[in-house]
């Protein structure tokens, strides 16, 4: 058994412990990291001379490690490379929840906020691993598909792995929740679901003579939930 699977649950922490709405918290690893699974998209904060930054990007997770990846020209990857303290979340809306009040409206989602030393990838085989499996972990099996890495590549891009030291998943789940009193009042209230739906397919117009569109992507189905496809490709992406 590894280090990250001793224990069910990240340590509660002053960083992490959920202080508002704590019902709705979680600090067990499955959970956090279903969250992470389900998304593409985080966003990266840190601080750079006492000025904040929070940066979108693609990231993607092996075990207790969160990696992302992008150009060595980035601000962000040039300071996160020295080892530094950052913080990762992910957030998915999952529903519109409308109230009798304005006090009482709200939304339904899934979030999760991880907190960690960034480092910089330096080891020439974990790079190389690494940016094959940011193509992998979302499109099953694809790198064997594709034409080498080139040096230049390599070069061009600074890939960034945090090990996650403490965690929390914060969930909303529900229905209305009005005041009792608030019930009897004679205006609409209910939930709509949100949910990001996978469109038609658009098919590259330089595409060889031939090239069929791979079994593997059967994961992306049109009209099927990205989140649920994310999760799948993470459960083949564990089990390569």
């Amino acid at each position: 058994m590894t280090a990250e699977t001793e224990t069910a649950a990240y340590p509660v922490t002053p960083r992490n412990r959920v202080k508002r709405m704590h019902e709705r918290g979680s600090y067990d690893r499955a959970a956090v990291h279903a969250i992470l699974d389900a998304a593409m998209l985080c966003h990266v904060a840190y601080v750079i001379d006492g000025q904040p930054y929070a940066t979108p990007t693609l990231f993607w997770r092996r075990g207790d490690t969160l990696y992302w990846h992008g150009s060595s020209a980035s601000r962000m990857l040039r300071h996160l490379k020295a080892g530094t303290p950052a913080c990762l979340t992910v957030a998915h809306l999952d529903g519109l929840v409308l109230a009798r009040s304005g006090f009482n409206h709200s939304a339904n989602y899934r979030s999760a906020m991880c907190f960690g030393t960034a480092r910089l990838v330096e080891d020439a085989d974990e790079k190389i691993t690494a940016m094959r499996d940011v193509v992998d972990r979302f499109y099953p099996e694809r790198s064997a598909l594709l034409r080498p890495i080139t040096p230049q590549e390599a070069k061009a891009t600074t890939i960034i792995a945090m090990v996650i030291d403490d965690a929390a998943a914060k969930v909303r789940a529900k229905g209305v929740g009005d005041d009792e009193e608030d019930f009897a009042l004679p205006i609409w209230a209910g939930v709509i679901p949100v949910t990001t739906v996978l469109g038609e397919v658009q098919t590259c117009h330089r595409l060889v003579d031939g090239v069929g569109r791979p079994e593997t992507l059967s994961l992306f189905p049109e009209g099927g939930r990205l989140d649920a496809a994310l999760l799948e490709g993470q459960r083949i992406y564990e089990e390569a």
